[in-house]
């Protein structure tokens, strides 16, 4: 098996903090086909790392809410007042402290959206990425006044295949439509092994975190409480449960008389047999290109 020796902590970077790993090691995984490599690192450090702006003089600029304009503060607090109640769960997204993320695996990495072409060379240079997969909608990216082109064209230059697999904020049934089409592009990036794959939505804790326990459960042998647990615990986020079993269920079972997903107990696909897992594995890479 192969395994992660934790990153050297690094001074401030750029406007990008990391959220800290919270939880010890338990085991890790590694499939050979889909080069899946699970590594739970077993607490390498107490503090994550953080990257923020450092001024001329090379002391580090702290963020003050009065360097937040009124306008980005209200759709930082309309953003989250609408994911609280959509997605039930206390987590808010900070658009004002820059890209945040946090690595799961060896090769994936969870964050949220880049937000200029610096946090492109950010991924590039400190974190090897290869992949980019962005899960928002146009209207996503225009809410946040991002310029998608210059970042697009950031990854050109630099080599990082830029993908894209939208779907709807806040909506489960569009993120259980879109999860095996995002899980195909995520697995055939991770199977290239040329570099680590960076999955982001919005604030990557509802969509991009979803994908990512998708992946673990489909394609590295793990149960969905185990896949989610593992990831929740490493980013604290809310991703649905619910969307992910209602995938599993359509890539699973392909009986037109069988019994609607919505009746089934809540417990129901947060597993499968091994000829299901192989389906779905067949059924997802039979998505590429589409």
């Amino acid at each position: 098996m192969s395994s992660m020796t934790s990153v050297e902590a690094r001074s401030c970077a750029s406007s990008v903090f990391r959220l800290p790993l919270e939880n010890e090691a338990v085991s890790f995984l590694e499939k050979k086909k889909s080069k899946c490599h699970l590594t739970v690192f077993k607490n390498p450090f107490k503090m994550g790392k953080i990257y923020c702006q450092v001024s001329e003089n090379g002391i580090e600029g702290k963020p003050t809410s009065s360097k937040v304009s009124f306008k980005s503060k209200n759709r930082m607090e309309e953003y989250n007042t609408a994911m609280k109640r959509m997605m039930r769960n206390p987590y808010e997204y900070h658009h004002d402290l820059g890209m945040n993320y946090t690595q799961i695996t060896d090769n994936l990495i969870v964050g949220s959206q880049p937000q200029k072409p610096e946090d492109i060379d950010h991924l590039k240079q400190e974190e090897s990425v290869a992949y980019i997969l962005n899960l928002q909608q146009d209207k996503d990216i225009e809410y946040w006044g991002i310029d998608l082109k210059p970042i697009v064209e950031r990854c050109q230059v630099l080599g990082i295949r830029h993908m894209r697999r939208p779907a709807a904020d806040f909506d489960p049934d569009s993120l259980r439509s879109q999860l095996p089409k995002a899980v195909s592009l995520l697995e055939w990036a991770i199977s290239e092994g040329k570099g680590k794959v960076y999955v982001h939505c919005t604030a990557g804790l509802g969509r991009a975190p979803a994908v990512a326990i998708a992946y673990m459960f489909w394609f590295c042998g793990m149960k969905l409480d185990a896949a989610y647990d593992m990831l929740t615990s490493r980013r604290p986020c809310g991703p649905n449960k619910t969307a992910i079993r209602g995938a599993t269920y359509d890539l699973a079972k392909d009986d037109p008389w069988k019994e609607p997903f919505e009746n089934l107990p809540e417990h129901a696909f947060g597993n499968v047999a091994d000829w299901e897992r192989k389906l779905i594995q067949e059924r997802v890479r039979s998505l590429r290109g589409t």
